[in-house]
């Protein structure tokens, strides 16, 4: 940078610092003189060039650091890596060599190849001495004390070896010599295995010394001093020369080797950073830099607080036009259950104003006056705590022209951004929509089911006309007997008694038809749909007229079997006397073949599987026809499938219909040999029961 350049920077420097010195020179005690304020003004300049000098230092001092760091990593990971591969490479040599060839050729080999290397050892599975090969460049370690703990080691490491089926590593030990001088060494053992079964060890003996000269030393012992050392900082070997004139910068780092680890040191020295340097191109530099930071930063919030801003805007219109498209009304409350807001849809379905409504609490104006005390007392158990979260519940608003209409609300708490409930946020469904579907499919089912029962009566005509006619041709024959007998001037005497008994038995067969006529028409007539506890027999004698009918014309015998003890079922009358008829008559079709002979059909009452909270009676129809083949049965409940030539395919699936609505279950299976069970279950007479009913 030349001076040119730097001349407006520095005189802009000096500018600010005039008038900053102008303020500040009203503060100083008797300081008016201009010789006190330019000595002052220099005594500032020279603390901030000293303070920046240092800092200079002290980052400079810190990279030197973090060099040596780096450089230590790189000299941990390339030791590491070292001794990875050579124990790779001596496993798989060992391993494709014979052992004669391995350990008259290759070991010697390997020894001069690898200088860190001072012994290769063979040990047998019981860590006998098999083979050993000393290095050439020292002498042979085994002219040496044997020392007891170096036993041990190589023992805990060929175990560790052992158990992780890999190389291990023991810890470094003292070897003395004969004249009293010795050297540091560390074991590698790795297990020898044949076919999957361990046969022995391979033992390589390393000198500490020897493994930072010949791995470390070439490549980071030109510059620094290497070292391994105990955890107090006693070396067991160094290697390497430095400048002892120079400031020295110290870095370790652990060596992880399976089963030990070694701390590896580097020192390293370096002069001292030169503090006067450039010192002028350095402030005004790092004051450039500094300003221009500080305007980039400061263009760059002014970017993001307008892009934040620009955001939160978009964000809230977005979710003010959501919010005023839903159909769903939103009700917020805080914990007092005032109404802090009302979305559009709220309002609309309402009829109030979003200022009429916001700010109230109990009574609300939407609140039907009947029902405010019931509503309190709702509202004061839901603010309380006591109702399950986003459970839903349905209620009756009124609108300001007061009509009333249902609705189904969901509330769940409100939480803040700290985590805390500050309200209840509510959404409020309009149902008067789905009360009207529900009431038209109600309808439409009814009339189906009549539909259903007036072609089941359609079917049974024949059967009806066979049973009339036999009390009317009993009465037709009795009218014309007591006739006669008052046309016999013979028979005066017993006139009067036979003409009695002509007409009890006339009276008998009139009852016989009207009863046969009133349970088809109660049957087939439409009523409300009203649940009642029925007992289980009252429901078999309503139907049992009409099931006799075909069973007299289709030779079946009906057996019932209930049990007296069952409790009552709470059901429709006649939607379940549908079901039981339509059952009993298609188990007694099915029977209608020529070759079934033994033709009986079995219906049933007992207790189904109960729970705490609900009891069930479970009815069965049982036949003996010829069962239902697997492609009929997939498509049994298909309304309008049939496969009766005059059916219209309406029962089975009103049968189902009718039990589910009730909370039942229809199903049917084989019966072995031959025959099918079809069963549904009914909601017994409980007090929970009795209590959903009435609400």
């Amino acid at each position: 940078m030349t001076s040119n350049a730097l001349t407006p920077r520095l005189q802009a420097l000096q500018q600010r610092a005039t008038a900053w010195w102008h303020t500040f020179e009203e503060t100083l005690p008797g300081g008016r003189g201009r010789g006190s304020l330019w000595l002052a003004l220099i005594a500032l300049v020279l603390a901030l060039l000293i303070v920046l000098v240092w800092l200079a230092g002290r980052y400079e001092t810190s990279q030197l650091q973090a060099n040596l760091d780096r450089d230590t990593a790189d000299a941990v990971n390339d030791l590491r890596r070292q001794m990875t591969r050579q124990s790779q490479s001596l496993q798989g040599l060992q391993s494709n060599t014979p052992a004669d060839l391995f350990w008259g050729i290759e070991a010697p080999a390997l020894l001069r190849e690898h200088r860190e290397w001072l012994r290769l050892e063979s040990l047998d599975y019981e860590l006998k001495l098999e083979n050993q090969v000393d290095t050439p460049f020292r002498k042979p370690i085994s002219d040496r004390a044997v020392r007891t703990d170096s036993l041990n080691e190589t023992a805990q490491a060929c175990a560790k070896a052992r158990h992780i089926n890999g190389p291990s590593y023991s810890s470094t030990y003292f070897l003395p010599q004969s004249d009293g001088i010795g050297f540091e060494v560390m074991k590698m053992c790795l297990p020898q295995t044949r076919d999957g079964v361990l046969i022995g060890f391979t033992i390589v003996t390393y000198g500490l010394q020897e493994l930072l000269s010949e791995i470390l030393g070439n490549s980071f012992g030109q510059r620094n001093e290497l070292s391994f050392t105990e955890p107090d900082g006693t070396r067991l070997a160094i290697t390497g020369s430095q400048n002892r004139s120079l400031r020295v910068f110290t870095s370790q780092q652990l060596v992880d080797l399976p089963g030990n680890t070694l701390v590896f040191r580097m020192d390293g020295r370096h002069s001292e950073p030169n503090p006067f340097a450039n010192v002028l191109t350095a402030l005004v530099t790092a004051m450039s830099f500094a300003l221009i930071t500080v305007m980039i930063l400061l263009a760059k919030d002014s970017r993001r607080r307008l892009k934040a801003e620009r955001d939160l805007a978009e964000a809230l219109a977005f979710r003010k036009a959501m919010e005023d498209s839903l159909v769903t009304g939103l009700r917020a409350r805080d914990l007092g259950g005032r109404i802090t807001y009302v979305n559009p849809a709220f309002c609309q379905m309402v009829g109030f104003e979003a200022d009429m409504i916001t700010g109230r609490n109990a009574p609300m104006p939407y609140w039907p006056p009947e029902m405010v005390d019931e509503y309190k007392q709702r509202q004061a158990i839901r603010l309380a705590g006591n109702v399950p979260p986003r459970e839903g519940f349905e209620s009756v608003f009124m609108r300001q022209d007061g009509t009333r209409f249902p609705v189904l609300i969901i509330e769940a708490p409100l939480i803040s951004m700290q985590g805390q409930q500050t309200g209840w946020m509510g959404a409020v469904i309009d149902i008067s929509e789905q009360r009207r579907i529900e009431e038209i499919s109600r309808s439409s089912q009814e009339r189906l089911q009549a539909t259903a029962r007036l072609a089941t009566v359609g079917e049974m005509a024949s059967l009806l006309s066979h049973e009339l006619n036999q009390p009317l041709a009993a009465i037709s024959s009795y009218a014309n007997g007591s006739l006669n007998l008052l046309k016999d001037p013979q028979a005066k005497a017993k006139t009067l008694d036979d003409v009695h008994m002509a007409l009890r038995r006339i009276a008998e067969q009139a009852e016989r038809a009207g009863r046969v006529i009133n349970s088809v028409h109660d049957f087939v007539r439409r009523r409300d749909q009203a649940r009642e506890p029925l007992t289980p027999r009252a429901l078999f004698d309503a139907v049992a007229p009409l099931v006799q009918l075909q069973a007299r014309k289709l030779q079946v015998i009906v057996q019932t079997q209930i049990d007296p003890h069952l409790p009552e079922v709470i059901c429709d009358r006649t939607m379940v006397e549908q079901v039981l008829l339509n059952l009993a008559r298609n188990g007694m079709q099915a029977m209608d073949k020529p070759g079934c002979s033994d033709r009986r059909l079995l219906i049933k009452a007992r207790r189904a599987a109960c729970n705490a909270d609900q009891a069930w009676v479970e009815f069965s129809v049982t036949d003996v026809g010829e069962g239902i083949s697997e492609s009929v049965s997939q498509q049994l409940f298909t309304p309008f499938f049939t496969t009766k030539s005059e059916g219209m395919g309406l029962g089975l699936s009103l049968c189902r219909t009718v039990v589910e609505q009730h909370g039942g279950h229809l199903k049917f299976e084989a019966l072995m040999p031959k025959g099918t069970v079809f069963r549904f279950t009914l909601p017994a007479k409980t007090p929970l029961i009795l209590d959903k009913i009435h609400t």
